[in-house]
């Protein structure tokens, strides 16, 4: 269903799986509220789906926050963006009974989520950041023990080079992230790896749990 009753205008299909985590899907520039739907029932078939709409444009394409040109971001701005969509998530947890979601999210929405761990922590179970970069030149000291990160680099992405991808790695982890960084022989695109290796690391405290 689509529904912009909340903070946010947002896509949400509820859960066929009661013993599947709820996913929040943040899609990349230029994407909506649709564009990850079809990823998260790839990755987690049965979650419910939370995946809200970034509303900065830039060129009349939706954005979860300002940049001033590719790679530099408005910092100010994504700190006040990360906290509003904070406050978007708890809405929708109350509205929709859901658990602290797993964030997937994508290039601009893997920055959100990673802007999301590090200046507020506690909003997320957990997340699944791909092509994310460096969000915060000096972020906040947060504590991130507990919160599993899984951050999917491509060895060949022309938007973030591998040291601000490695740099992101161990923000994360002096946070005290449980991070698990895979390094792709791939582009800023995704390809069937980042996808089989989200559903493994999705399913694995599942099949610990068993």
């Amino acid at each position: 269903m689509t529904d912009a009753a909340l903070s946010f205008v947002h896509r949400f299909e509820p859960a066929t799986r009661q013993d599947a985590p709820p996913l929040l899907l943040l899609h990349g520039t230029g994407g909506d509220e649709n564009d990850l739907i079809p990823l998260g029932d790839m990755i987690s078939p049965g979650s419910a789906l939370l995946s809200p709409r970034g509303k900065v444009l830039e060129g009349g394409m939706p954005r979860f926050f300002r940049r001033l040109r590719e790679g530099v971001f408005d910092e100010d701005d994504l700190r006040a963006r990360a906290a509003e969509l904070a406050g978007f998530i708890a809405q929708a947890r109350a509205a929709y009974g859901l658990a602290a979601p797993i964030a997937v999210g994508f290039s601009n929405g893997a920055n959100i989520a990673a802007a999301l761990l590090l200046t507020q922590p506690g909003v997320l179970a957990a997340a699944v950041l791909m092509r994310a970069m460096v969000p915060l030149a000096n972020p906040p000291a947060a504590d991130l023990a507990g919160n599993r990160v899984l951050l999917l680099s491509g060895a060949l992405d022309p938007i973030v080079p591998e040291e601000n991808a490695a740099r992101l790695a161990g923000q994360l982890r002096a946070a005290g992230a449980d991070l698990d960084h895979r390094v792709l022989p791939a582009g800023h695109g995704l390809s069937q790896a980042d996808l089989t290796l989200a559903r493994q690391w999705i399913e694995a405290p599942a099949r610990s749990a068993a």
